[in-house]
């Protein structure tokens, strides 16, 4: 499966991803979208490279890179937005909430409809995403994501009078992505914005998303959308049947025991060439990228 998008122009919903039947209720540009992406410095080469070089170099204007370093050549070199979040660099609960609490600030003063995050081991398919948020509007409460439990996460939440109190509330894992409508961001805005997000983490001393679907679900009382077009790599991603790759949102990957835990699919790399699978996805997305291998041997005849 080929799949050519012009994503300067607006969506035509019908088929586009190998997504149907699904209602526009806003006509959405990709320029609507604020992406973004978290890290650390220590894999801008072995993770983010990977990203610029495959689905950011589709979306450089709309994806902001939240890490914790400097890293001027990078960011010289790919064109990319390049935020240092001066958060810890330790993959730590407070670091995590540190960094999606500065996230939330760019977002709000960033006056775009939608906001999703994703981190830097996922692969995201640009025309899924805008007919996955084009079936919305971003003025609704929209919570769209995919949890990692098959249940509710149960956390104690601090109460200044009483001291704890129980709660139960499913959250958008962050491994897969989520996006937020806008105008439920604006809602979040007392517990989430100028550094607030951090103090609220506290209250249940839970990680960055789980922060978010308390915040969402607890506080705001909206539920959770569940979706299983995102995908981290605390599945199986082997299981995903390949002729439905191509339509997801979000790929991940990952490893156990030496053995790889990627998407199946066929193109011009090799397990070996390409060990997260996210050129082989990219190329069969947009096979005129200058380094895929079709590309390169018509250059060569």
């Amino acid at each position: 499966m080929i799949l050519n998008v012009n994503l300067s122009y607006s969506i035509v919903l019908g088929k586009v991803g190998g997504l149907s039947g699904l209602r526009t209720l806003e006509s959405l540009e990709l320029k609507d979208i604020f992406i973004a992406v978290k890290t650390t410095k220590k894999y801008h080469r072995s993770r983010l490279e990977l990203l610029i070089q495959t689905w950011i170099s589709q979306a450089k204007e709309q994806t902001y890179i939240f890490t914790d370093g400097e890293d001027v050549a990078l960011q010289i070199q790919s064109g990319v937005t390049l935020i240092n979040t001066n958060c810890s660099a330790a993959h730590t609960r407070q670091a995590l909430c540190c960094k999606m609490s500065v996230e939330y600030d760019k977002f709000i003063e960033s006056q775009k409809k939608w906001f999703c995050h994703v981190d830097d081991d996922n692969y995201m398919i640009l025309p899924s995403l805008l007919q996955l948020l084009s079936s919305y509007h971003h003025t609704q409460d929209v919570y769209l994501g995919r949890p990692s439990l098959d249940h509710p996460i149960e956390a104690a939440e601090k109460v200044k009078s009483n001291g704890m109190m129980p709660v139960k509330f499913w959250f958008a894992t962050g491994g897969a992505g989520f996006c937020i409508s806008r105008g439920l961001a604006l809602k979040m805005s007392p517990w989430a914005s100028l550094g607030n997000f951090i103090s609220t983490a506290e209250k249940i001393r839970l990680p960055d998303d789980c922060t978010i679907g308390y915040i969402i679900g607890v506080l705001l009382e909206v539920p959770l959308t569940h979706t299983h077009l995102f995908h981290s790599h605390l599945e199986n991603l082997h299981t995903l049947p390949t002729g439905i790759v191509l339509q997801q949102v979000t790929l991940s990957y990952g490893g156990f025991e030496k053995r790889k835990n990627v998407v199946t699919v066929i193109g011009g790399f090799s397990l070996a060439e390409d060990p997260t699978r996210f050129k082989t996805v990219h190329c069969l997305l947009y096979p005129d990228a200058g380094w895929c291998p079709k590309h390169k041997h018509q250059q060569q005849n």
